[in-house]
């Protein structure tokens, strides 16, 4: 780990298999899992191998900071237009093993759900932007305050550059927490074939009045 932004620190390679198992413990019943692997048993087991790419990713073309060394919280943010997406980050980063961990139907509902999602940011978000992909607190820190400090950094970075934020998430109780922050619902829907509701949110390079 190395010092990071504002307090946060920034994850290393070294550390990047914990942080994956923080983020499979925070997202372990998070709708969209529930959706991609429905077992309990299986979700628990397969979660943190489904991460490292994303975080992996994070590191080699994003920013991925922690709260601390002790990893109480993680959040991967990137910003648009880097060629993220490209074939070599996805084979770089490691995606093409997932298919041989959760199996190929888990893996196309993955690759389609991620399909129309990034269609929508393109759409709501078609200007220069930070795009906050992952943000996780480990469930016994949840509710003290860590995704605030995770994510006031950089969206006071974010304000500096002007740049506005995007996001979306498949939990409602996000809306709020997330609207405190200055983020907005700007499209909700259901994903085609599922019965998972997801909100694209954006915010603005002006600082909120309740950002505190």
């Amino acid at each position: 780990m190395t010092s990071g932004l504002n307090g946060l620190t920034r994850l290393t390679v070294a550390r990047l298999k914990p942080a994956a198992e923080v983020i499979a413990r925070a997202f372990q019943d998070y709708p969209l899992m529930r959706y991609f692997i429905p077992d309990d048993q299986e979700r628990s087991k397969k979660q943190p191998a489904v991460f490292r790419p994303m975080l992996r990713r994070g590191l080699k073309y994003g920013e991925v900071y922690a709260t601390s060394p002790d990893l109480e919280g993680v959040a991967v943010w990137f910003r648009s237009g880097i060629g993220r997406d490209s074939l070599w980050s996805m084979l770089s980063s490691g995606f093409f093993f997932i298919p041989f961990i959760v199996g190929i139907p888990t893996f196309w509902r993955q690759i389609t759900f991620g399909l129309h999602t990034e269609s929508v940011r393109k759409r709501v978000a078609p200007v220069p932007h930070l795009h906050l992909q992952l943000l996780g607190v480990d469930p016994v820190y949840q509710g003290r305050g860590f995704a605030g400090k995770l994510l006031r950094p950089m969206l006071e970075m974010a304000d500096r550059e002007g740049l506005p934020c995007f996001l979306e998430t498949q939990a409602e109780k996000n809306v709020a927490i997330y609207e405190h922050f200055g983020f907005r619902v700007v499209d909700e829907w259901i994903n085609p074939g599922t019965d998972v509701h997801s909100w694209a949110m954006l915010r603005s390079n002006e600082k909120p009045a309740n950002f505190t």
